[in-house]
Protein backbone atom coordinates (compact mmCIF):
# COMPACT_ATOMS: atom_id res chain seq x y z
CA UNK A 1 0.00 0.00 0.00
CA UNK A 2 1.27 3.51 -1.56
CA UNK A 3 0.07 5.67 1.45
CA UNK A 4 -0.43 5.28 5.10
CA UNK A 5 -1.27 7.13 8.12
CA UNK A 6 0.27 6.86 11.25
CA UNK A 7 -1.36 7.64 14.65
CA UNK A 8 -0.40 8.10 18.33
CA UNK A 9 -2.55 6.40 21.31
CA UNK A 10 -4.20 8.58 23.25
CA UNK A 11 -3.22 6.64 26.11
CA UNK A 12 -2.02 3.84 26.57
CA UNK A 13 -3.49 0.49 25.17
CA UNK A 14 -5.46 2.96 22.99
CA UNK A 15 -3.74 2.21 19.71
CA UNK A 16 -3.42 -1.76 19.88
CA UNK A 17 -7.44 -0.75 21.08
CA UNK A 18 -8.50 1.11 18.48
CA UNK A 19 -6.64 -1.78 15.67
CA UNK A 20 -8.84 -4.52 17.82
CA UNK A 21 -11.85 -2.12 17.06
CA UNK A 22 -11.07 -1.86 13.25
CA UNK A 23 -10.36 -5.34 12.73
CA UNK A 24 -13.25 -6.89 14.23
CA UNK A 25 -15.09 -4.36 11.93
CA UNK A 26 -13.57 -5.02 8.92
CA UNK A 27 -14.89 -8.24 9.70
CA UNK A 28 -17.99 -7.10 8.07
CA UNK A 29 -17.31 -5.09 5.50
CA UNK A 30 -13.97 -3.76 3.64
CA UNK A 31 -15.41 -0.35 3.89
CA UNK A 32 -13.55 -0.13 7.51
CA UNK A 33 -10.11 1.22 6.91
CA UNK A 34 -7.33 -1.56 7.29
CA UNK A 35 -4.80 -1.82 10.19
CA UNK A 36 -1.33 -2.16 8.39
CA UNK A 37 0.62 -2.34 11.92
CA UNK A 38 0.49 -1.27 15.59
CA UNK A 39 3.34 -0.82 17.63
CA UNK A 40 2.05 -1.69 21.25
CA UNK A 41 5.18 -0.42 22.73
CA UNK A 42 5.08 2.75 21.27
CA UNK A 43 2.02 3.52 21.30
CA UNK A 44 1.35 4.25 17.31
CA UNK A 45 -1.24 2.38 14.90
CA UNK A 46 -0.39 2.37 10.80
CA UNK A 47 -3.67 2.37 9.06
CA UNK A 48 -4.21 3.18 5.69
CA UNK A 49 -4.43 7.05 4.30
CA UNK A 50 -7.58 7.81 2.99
CA UNK A 51 -8.44 10.23 -0.11
CA UNK A 52 -11.16 12.23 0.47
CA UNK A 53 -13.86 12.64 -2.00
CA UNK A 54 -17.09 15.02 -2.28
CA UNK A 55 -19.90 12.60 -0.66
CA UNK A 56 -22.59 11.91 -3.27
CA UNK A 57 -25.94 10.02 -2.49
CA UNK A 58 -24.64 6.77 -4.51
CA UNK A 59 -22.32 7.01 -2.00
CA UNK A 60 -24.01 7.68 0.87
CA UNK A 61 -26.45 4.59 0.05
CA UNK A 62 -23.38 2.39 -0.22
CA UNK A 63 -21.95 3.80 3.13
CA UNK A 64 -25.64 3.15 4.77
CA UNK A 65 -25.24 -0.90 2.80
CA UNK A 66 -22.07 -1.55 4.11
CA UNK A 67 -23.26 -0.35 7.71
CA UNK A 68 -25.60 -2.94 8.02
CA UNK A 69 -22.86 -5.56 6.74
CA UNK A 70 -21.27 -4.71 9.73
CA UNK A 71 -24.05 -4.65 11.89
CA UNK A 72 -24.97 -8.33 10.97
CA UNK A 73 -21.83 -9.64 11.80
CA UNK A 74 -23.42 -9.43 15.36
CA UNK A 75 -21.79 -9.71 19.21
CA UNK A 76 -21.76 -11.99 22.14
CA UNK A 77 -24.01 -9.73 24.10
CA UNK A 78 -24.54 -5.82 24.57
CA UNK A 79 -21.00 -4.17 25.82
CA UNK A 80 -19.08 -7.57 24.34
CA UNK A 81 -15.62 -5.78 23.18
CA UNK A 82 -14.21 -6.68 20.09
CA UNK A 83 -13.31 -10.54 19.87
CA UNK A 84 -9.54 -11.21 21.37
CA UNK A 85 -9.74 -7.54 23.35
CA UNK A 86 -9.09 -7.36 26.85
CA UNK A 87 -7.57 -4.27 27.70
CA UNK A 88 -9.19 -0.75 27.62
CA UNK A 89 -11.65 0.74 25.78
CA UNK A 90 -12.08 4.30 24.53
CA UNK A 91 -14.48 6.68 22.61
CA UNK A 92 -11.92 9.10 21.68
CA UNK A 93 -9.51 9.76 24.36
CA UNK A 94 -11.84 8.55 26.96
CA UNK A 95 -11.92 5.28 28.62
CA UNK A 96 -15.46 3.20 29.09
CA UNK A 97 -16.73 0.21 30.13
CA UNK A 98 -16.98 -2.96 27.84
CA UNK A 99 -18.48 -5.31 30.38
CA UNK A 100 -21.26 -7.69 28.35
CA UNK A 101 -24.58 -8.06 29.56
CA UNK A 102 -27.53 -9.81 28.70
CA UNK A 103 -30.25 -6.68 28.46
CA UNK A 104 -29.73 -3.33 26.55
CA UNK A 105 -31.26 -1.09 28.64
CA UNK A 106 -29.11 -1.61 31.58
CA UNK A 107 -25.54 -2.10 29.71
CA UNK A 108 -26.27 1.55 27.99
CA UNK A 109 -27.31 3.31 30.97
CA UNK A 110 -24.75 1.94 33.57
CA UNK A 111 -21.56 2.00 31.24
CA UNK A 112 -22.55 4.49 28.49
CA UNK A 113 -24.89 7.40 30.15
CA UNK A 114 -24.43 7.76 33.39
CA UNK A 115 -21.06 7.57 33.90
CA UNK A 116 -20.17 10.25 31.72
CA UNK A 117 -23.11 12.68 32.81
CA UNK A 118 -21.49 12.18 36.51
CA UNK A 119 -18.23 13.29 35.08
CA UNK A 120 -19.97 16.18 33.17
CA UNK A 121 -21.71 17.40 36.79
CA UNK A 122 -17.75 16.88 38.14
CA UNK A 123 -16.98 18.88 35.75
CA UNK A 124 -19.46 21.88 36.08
CA UNK A 125 -21.23 21.42 32.62
CA UNK A 126 -24.25 20.02 34.01
CA UNK A 127 -26.65 21.01 36.92
CA UNK A 128 -27.87 18.66 39.51
CA UNK A 129 -31.20 19.46 37.96
CA UNK A 130 -29.89 18.38 34.57
CA UNK A 131 -28.53 15.23 36.08
CA UNK A 132 -31.63 14.11 37.49
CA UNK A 133 -33.72 14.34 34.22
CA UNK A 134 -30.68 12.42 33.00
CA UNK A 135 -31.86 9.98 35.57
CA UNK A 136 -34.94 9.85 35.10
CA UNK A 137 -34.68 8.79 31.43
CA UNK A 138 -31.66 6.13 32.07
CA UNK A 139 -34.62 4.59 34.90
CA UNK A 140 -37.24 4.73 32.48
CA UNK A 141 -35.33 2.95 29.60
CA UNK A 142 -34.50 0.08 32.05
CA UNK A 143 -38.35 -0.26 33.31
CA UNK A 144 -39.17 -0.38 29.56
CA UNK A 145 -36.70 -2.87 28.83
CA UNK A 146 -36.75 -2.81 25.54
CA UNK A 147 -36.34 -6.13 23.34
CA UNK A 148 -33.52 -4.43 22.07
CA UNK A 149 -31.92 -5.58 18.29
CA UNK A 150 -27.90 -6.78 18.93
CA UNK A 151 -25.48 -5.76 16.42
CA UNK A 152 -21.37 -5.35 15.73
CA UNK A 153 -21.11 -1.39 16.08
CA UNK A 154 -19.14 1.20 15.09
CA UNK A 155 -20.50 3.10 18.61
CA UNK A 156 -18.72 6.12 17.82
CA UNK A 157 -20.17 6.77 14.45
CA UNK A 158 -20.39 10.56 14.10
CA UNK A 159 -20.04 12.46 10.81
CA UNK A 160 -15.96 12.82 10.70
CA UNK A 161 -15.64 9.07 11.10
CA UNK A 162 -17.47 8.37 7.80
CA UNK A 163 -15.08 9.21 5.26
CA UNK A 164 -15.89 9.39 1.37
CA UNK A 165 -13.09 8.73 -0.37
CA UNK A 166 -12.93 8.11 -4.40
CA UNK A 167 -13.75 4.62 -4.09
CA UNK A 168 -16.48 4.74 -1.63
CA UNK A 169 -17.25 5.40 2.15
CA UNK A 170 -14.61 3.98 4.57
CA UNK A 171 -15.18 4.06 8.30
CA UNK A 172 -12.48 5.15 10.89
CA UNK A 173 -11.76 5.58 14.55
CA UNK A 174 -14.59 3.37 15.94
CA UNK A 175 -15.35 2.46 19.77
CA UNK A 176 -16.58 -0.67 18.56
CA UNK A 177 -18.59 -2.68 21.05
CA UNK A 178 -21.73 -5.00 21.31
CA UNK A 179 -24.72 -2.19 21.12
CA UNK A 180 -28.08 -1.48 19.61
CA UNK A 181 -27.43 -0.27 15.73
CA UNK A 182 -29.52 2.74 16.42
CA UNK A 183 -26.39 3.81 18.15
CA UNK A 184 -24.82 4.80 15.16
CA UNK A 185 -27.11 6.15 13.35
CA UNK A 186 -28.72 8.09 15.87
CA UNK A 187 -24.90 9.92 15.87
CA UNK A 188 -24.52 10.45 12.08
CA UNK A 189 -28.00 12.41 12.66
CA UNK A 190 -26.59 14.26 15.61
CA UNK A 191 -23.44 15.45 14.45
CA UNK A 192 -24.85 15.97 10.33
CA UNK A 193 -23.65 13.57 8.02
CA UNK A 194 -24.29 14.45 4.90
CA UNK A 195 -26.94 12.46 3.14
CA UNK A 196 -28.26 11.10 6.14
CA UNK A 197 -31.49 9.87 4.33
CA UNK A 198 -29.95 8.28 1.90
CA UNK A 199 -27.71 6.55 4.32
CA UNK A 200 -30.61 5.19 6.28
CA UNK A 201 -32.31 4.38 2.87
CA UNK A 202 -29.28 1.78 1.83
CA UNK A 203 -29.08 0.87 5.17
CA UNK A 204 -32.55 -0.79 5.46
CA UNK A 205 -32.61 -1.79 1.69
CA UNK A 206 -29.80 -4.01 3.13
CA UNK A 207 -32.12 -5.15 5.55
CA UNK A 208 -30.40 -3.26 8.74
CA UNK A 209 -32.99 -3.58 11.27
CA UNK A 210 -33.11 0.16 14.04
CA UNK A 211 -35.94 -1.88 16.40
CA UNK A 212 -39.36 -0.61 16.89
CA UNK A 213 -40.48 3.06 16.64
CA UNK A 214 -37.11 3.86 15.83
CA UNK A 215 -37.51 7.58 14.23
CA UNK A 216 -38.94 8.57 17.59
CA UNK A 217 -36.30 7.04 19.51
CA UNK A 218 -33.25 8.71 18.17
CA UNK A 219 -33.03 10.78 21.30
CA UNK A 220 -32.32 7.95 23.31
CA UNK A 221 -29.27 7.40 21.17
CA UNK A 222 -28.16 10.56 21.63
CA UNK A 223 -27.64 10.37 25.23
CA UNK A 224 -24.50 8.94 25.59
CA UNK A 225 -22.33 11.07 22.57
CA UNK A 226 -24.06 13.97 24.26
CA UNK A 227 -23.19 12.83 28.29
CA UNK A 228 -19.30 12.40 26.82
CA UNK A 229 -19.53 15.86 25.08
CA UNK A 230 -20.98 17.48 28.25
CA UNK A 231 -17.50 16.58 30.35
CA UNK A 232 -15.26 16.95 27.14
CA UNK A 233 -16.71 20.59 25.50
CA UNK A 234 -18.58 22.39 27.94
CA UNK A 235 -22.15 23.30 29.38
CA UNK A 236 -23.46 24.07 26.30
CA UNK A 237 -23.76 19.91 25.41
CA UNK A 238 -24.96 19.90 29.43
CA UNK A 239 -27.61 21.64 28.08
CA UNK A 240 -28.21 19.01 24.75
CA UNK A 241 -27.54 16.89 27.05
CA UNK A 242 -31.00 17.81 29.14
CA UNK A 243 -33.33 18.45 26.11
CA UNK A 244 -32.47 14.80 25.16
CA UNK A 245 -33.58 13.06 28.31
CA UNK A 246 -36.55 15.02 28.41
CA UNK A 247 -37.52 13.89 25.00
CA UNK A 248 -36.72 10.40 26.03
CA UNK A 249 -39.08 10.53 28.65
CA UNK A 250 -42.27 11.62 26.55
CA UNK A 251 -40.95 8.71 23.77
CA UNK A 252 -40.09 5.84 26.02
CA UNK A 253 -43.00 3.21 27.09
Amino acid sequence: MSEVFVKHGSAPGAAAAEAAYLRWLREGSNAVVEVIDVDEDANTLTIERVESARPTVEAARAAGRELAAIHAMGADAFGAPAHGWDGPNFIGTRRQECRPMRHWAPFYVEQRVLPFAEHAVKAGNLGGGGFDAVKQACDALVEEDEDAPLARIHGDLWAGNLLFSPDGPRFIDPAAHGGHPLTDIAMLELFGAPHLSAIVDGYLDAGGSLGRDWQRRIAVHQLHPLAVHAWTHGPSYGSALVRAAEETLRGVG
